[in-house]
């Protein structure tokens, strides 16, 4: 009952009230309320007949059958218009915000809620023309809360989201949501040791793309394959896709693709990822770009401050430079802690039995 109530933004009474009210309502002492008959439906599958054994609920006027109460949740669908739609996409952007700044862990909350919402509203609209921008905002949302859950550890948690963007994105007609949902979800397989797979999935994503891909997402594409190629120990591919990646990335210094904002790429931006690309394969030009990035990049990035302090020990350590790669962690560790993100303290552990 909690958790329902969570999902749909219902309160209810404490746990230790919660089991009074069920003896009581088992026993006859208490009548059930509207408020609690909803929970109930949802939860047992039962019909108001069979909760009240012909009684009502307090308040309420039964429900044939829960039809009422579907066709009110379709209206409430019908009348989503592209103002809430950009509502939802605006509340999706401040959880983007708030994420890298201060990590995921501080937001299951707010981002359980708002995906449900999205759920919801996609779940019983009926429509095309109402379903469509329904689907693109849950695909990036979802998309969204899969990187905020690996970044937590929860990496079940994440496939799930990960798949729950790629179904929105079909929905939605959109390809680019598509491919960067599948490619993201590659680091899922990365992180599990499957690199192999990773790698061959992140080309899918490029494959299923294909001509719909912005010029700044194709740039994104090629620098996530360059980062799997390094980890699967293929450094010749790893070196083809950072040339891939830089050829394709538009000029300027804008990071935000304006068909698809989850997308922040300029080029200090692949200056980090092509840093971390080759620490991770060993080459000694990993130092320069990696500084080249640390001057350049923006305060405001936290959690991708702290992969590029990884790459730094990374690369400092593999030139045999330990003091600096034992600063450059401590760092990392600093900002780690501060965004609460498991998924570099588990790369920082790694790098210190190495150091």
């Amino acid at each position: 009952m909690e958790r329902y109530a969570h999902r749909h933004a219902i309160t209810v009474a404490s746990r230790a009230s919660l089991h009074v009210y069920i003896s009581e309502w088992e026993n006859g002492r208490r009548p059930i309320s509207g408020r609690y008959a909803r929970i109930l439906r949802s939860l047992l599958g039962a019909t108001d007949k069979e909760l009240f054994s012909g009684g009502s609920p307090s308040g309420e006027t039964i429900a044939v059958d829960g039809y009422d109460e579907l066709m009110t949740r379709v209206d409430s669908a019908r009348s989503v218009s592209l103002t809430m739609v950009n509502t939802f996409m605006d509340q999706t952007e401040l959880l983007r915000t708030v994420d890298r700044q201060m990590g995921a862990a501080s937001l299951i909350d707010q981002m359980t809620g708002h995906l449900s919402t999205l759920e919801d509203a996609l779940t019983f609209a009926v429509l095309p023309e109402t379903r469509r921008p329904v689907a693109l905002a849950l695909a990036g949302a979802a998309t969204l809360a899969a990187w905020q859950a690996l970044d937590s550890g929860a990496v079940e948690r994440a496939w799930r989201h990960y798949e729950l963007g790629k179904r929105a994105a079909k929905e939605a007609d959109e390809p680019m949501y598509y491919a960067h949902a599948t490619a993201e979800q590659a680091y899922v397989l990365s992180d599990a040791g499957r690199l192999t797979l990773a790698v061959d999935l992140v080309r899918d994503a490029q494959r299923v793309g294909g001509s719909k891909l912005s010029p700044r997402l194709r740039a994104w594409l090629y620098a996530a394959e360059a980062e799997l190629c390094a980890k699967a120990g293929l450094p010749g591919d790893c070196q083809l896709a950072l040339e891939k990646a830089a050829n394709h990335l538009p000029a300027g210094d804008e990071p935000r693709d304006p068909d698809m904002l989850s997308i922040f790429l300029n080029a200090g931006h692949l200056a980090r990822w092509r840093g971390n690309a080759l620490a991770l394969i060993g080459d000694s030009d990993a130092v320069d770009s990696l500084y080249e990035a640390l001057q350049t990049s923006d305060p405001t990035f936290i959690r991708a401050t702290a992969g590029l302090r990884c790459d730094l020990a990374q690369a400092h350590m593999a030139r045999g430079e330990y003091s600096q790669a034992s600063e450059h962690l401590g760092q990392a560790r600093l900002l780690a802690n501060r965004t609460g993100s498991v998924r570099h303290r588990r790369r920082i552990e790694q790098i210190t039995r190495e150091l």
